[in-house]
């Protein structure tokens, strides 16, 4: 395992400018880059796009994808160009929502992509998970490794995956940047346990809220500061109400296989509406990690404020956050840290290919303690991780900061240079 703190850092480029997004800056893309976008059909029949980004002669190929997101401009796009790979951002079947996504069936829209690019004929791939893509990666890698016998045959709310069928070509290299611990794992660690009635997010017991002044709140710039005491009952109260939230996505999904059953002993019109029917539910109020607001807890050079920024009224209690609105199989498939699959901890153990990892120092959605857990449960002896100051997206945590995505670039094409993968 090499030793990054030993290492020489790579050469990287000086200006910033146009490069604060998570964009890409097309003046960085390579001339000769061709772009084509392909629709591909699933194992399970459903139709999902892909881009191919390229320069011609590539023998690896780089691949995102995110769950619920279609990164095709991402800001590494130019690098791994320029470092003789190709790049591919798959889209997933059902972008922007809860709705539909369960992280089973996103594994099928991730294979349908690998088996393109072998057919294309890339020698090597290489599966670059940024965030939430970096859980979907490595359950992918998981997946791929196993005996299809041994594959999960049933999603959290008990549908067919069809994964023990399907053809999953196993991956070459794993590069995961900025990875959390999973989706469900991530909201319990941020969801407001002060909510008191899941039908009213309005409704709150103040003596659990992150936003009292009473507990140790305050407002930005100055950093909140909170009782071990309080973070203690914080974090119970958590767990609870995800819990609470699993009970009741449990009894709707029950209360329609139970029907499905009674309709096949003994038909009626009410069983075939309840078998059919599929709740779609809000859940208000997700963006509450304390360690977002006091900075004294697992202290790194982040700024205060989530990765929504740094109102949490905005975040907390508007339209756009974290599950905000779930069906129950998407609620246990990606949100729920009891139910998931699609954790690092089930599944980067499996992990045995080169692996590269990336930490941003002032990211506010991953902490220390959980980056550190999640290198040591990568399985590969041959893995390797650099930290690299930026927030989640690698973006200046304050004016004048280096870009991390910069770094972050130039440690991606060194490293596919030594695995030989360019």
């Amino acid at each position: 395992m090499s030793n990054p703190e030993s290492e020489k850092k790579p050469a990287v480029a000086t200006t910033t400018a146009g490069l604060r997004g998570s964009v890409w800056n097309s003046a960085r893309l390579p001339k000769d880059t061709q772009m084509s976008v392909h629709t591909l059909r699933t194992h399970d029949g459903v139709n999902v796009t892909g881009y191919l980004f390229r320069r011609g002669g590539e023998k690896t190929v780089c691949c995102w994808m995110h769950p619920r997101e279609i990164g095709v401009s991402n800001y590494l796009v130019p690098d791994v160009l320029d470092a003789g790979a190709a790049a591919w951002v798959m889209g997933a079947r059902s972008p922007g929502n809860d709705i539909r996504l369960e992280h089973e069936s996103a594994v099928l829209d991730l294979a349908a992509g690998q088996r393109f690019l072998r057919e294309q004929g890339y020698q090597n791939t290489v599966l670059l998970g940024i965030s939430g893509g970096a859980a979907l990666a490595t359950m992918y890698g998981q997946q791929s490794g196993l005996a299809p016998a041994s594959r999960i045959k049933r999603s959290p709310a008990g549908k067919p995956t069809g994964l023990e069928e399907a053809e999953l070509p196993s991956p070459d290299g794993f590069i995961l940047v900025s990875p959390h611990l999973g989706q469900g794992k991530l909201l319990q660690n941020c969801i407001d346990p002060a909510v008191t009635d899941e039908n009213d997010p309005l409704e709150s017991d103040d003596s659990l809220s992150a936003f009292n002044a009473a507990n140790g709140w305050k407002r930005a710039p100055e950093s909140s500061s909170y009782a071990a005491d309080f973070i203690a009952r914080y974090r119970e109260a958590q767990k609870a109400r995800v819990a609470r939230i699993d009970a009741f996505a449990l009894e709707k999904v029950k209360r329609r296989q139970d029907a499905r059953k009674r309709v096949k002993e003994k038909p009626s019109r009410a069983d075939v509406i309840l078998g059919a029917y599929s709740p779609i539910f809000q859940v208000w109020r997700t963006d509450a990690d304390p360690r977002c607001f006091d900075l004294g807890l697992e202290p790194t050079d982040r700024a205060y404020g989530t990765l929504w920024g740094a109102n949490p009224f905005a975040s907390n209690y508007g339209s756009v956050g974290f599950a905000r609105v779930c069906t129950p199989e998407s609620w246990l498939s990606n949100w729920s840290a009891n139910c998931s699959n699609a954790t690092m901890e089930k599944c980067a153990p499996a992990l045995a290919m080169p692996t590269l990892m990336i930490q941003y120092t002032g990211d506010n959605s991953v902490f220390p303690l959980e980056a550190d857990a999640i290198f040591g449960w990568i399985g590969s002896s041959d893995k390797v991780r650099y930290k690299i100051s930026g927030n989640h997206h690698g973006q200046p945590v304050r004016p004048g900061e280096p870009l991390g995505q910069l770094e972050s670039g130039a440690r991606i094409k060194a490293w596919l240079a030594e695995k030989r993968f360019v």
